[in-house]
């Protein structure tokens, strides 16, 4: 299977999944559909039993591509957030054992993704951050995003960070059991390998059913059509004051390169 967006590494009893665009990974329309279409796949592969899913050097994923984002119509808008939203739920419903890598930053969109995963191991460095800061970027966070990050989090927490926009440093996300280990970046996927043939042990069926009991009341607190969360999204996004301060953004980032 060849994707635009990712790397794909079939090892003897499991996959290892490597986002792979550009520098940094952000997320555009092409990467959530690939990122579907793999887990689809991998699901349906019995030889397949379990995911380690990763980024390439200092980076799982920026976040969202604001860049391009921004250059879509209300069509294109509409389209990838309902695709988006329903790759999180996806991905929080995969049956089978996956481990999250992440070798560096991995903020707001890289968090969505990273939440979804069994376990998480992140690169030690506090120059690195992770967490869910869309109230900082003016992107209006989903009734989902909420729900995944109390069920790690806990209520209170998700509840102050959220609001607060706030990112982590690794060991930050580390005491709030955002992350569940942290090391130097070279032993990130040795660990990674570990925790994941430790899961491997277990009846495949069994652990299925566990990890879906688990997540009960976050699988049913989850908006699956977009409904009311998509609109209020959309009509967030659309505002002429949330597109100047985006474009703003988007020129401070083009101010770095040069």
């Amino acid at each position: 299977m060849i994707m635009e967006t990712l790397k794909i590494t079939r090892k003897e009893n499991y996959a290892l999944v490597q986002l792979s665009r550009g520098k940094a990974n952000p997320v555009n329309h092409q990467m959530v559909k690939d990122l579907s279409a793999t887990f689809k796949s991998l699901q349906e592969e019995a030889e397949m039993k379990g995911v380690i899913l990763t980024g390439t050097p200092n980076f799982f994923s920026a976040g969202l591509d604001v860049v391009e984002l921004y250059d879509y119509d209300e069509d294109q808008m509409r389209s990838f957030m309902i695709d988006f939203g329903a790759m999180h739920v996806q991905l929080s419903r995969f049956p089978k054992p996956m481990i999250c890598a992440i070798p560096g930053y991995c903020p707001a969109g890289g968090t969505v993704i990273a939440i979804t995963a069994d376990y998480r191991i992140m690169n030690e460095d506090p120059k690195f951050s992770i967490g869910l800061n869309e109230m900082k970027v003016n992107v209006q966070i989903t009734t989902n995003l909420i729900e995944a990050y109390t069920y790690w989090l806990g209520t209170s927490l998700a509840n102050r960070y959220i609001l607060e926009g706030k990112l982590f440093t690794p060991p930050e996300a580390l005491k709030v059991n955002l992350v569940d280990e942290i090391c130097p970046a070279d032993e990130v996927m040795v660990r990674a390998e570990l925790k994941l043939q430790e899961f491997l042990q277990a009846d495949s069926d069994i652990f299925g059913y566990t990890k879906s009991k688990l997540r009960a009341k976050w699988h049913a607190g989850q908006e699956l059509q977009g409904g009311s969360d998509l609109e209020q999204t959309l009509k967030v996004w659309w505002k002429p004051e949330i597109r100047a301060k985006i474009a703003s953004l988007i020129a401070s980032f083009k101010n770095k390169k040069k």
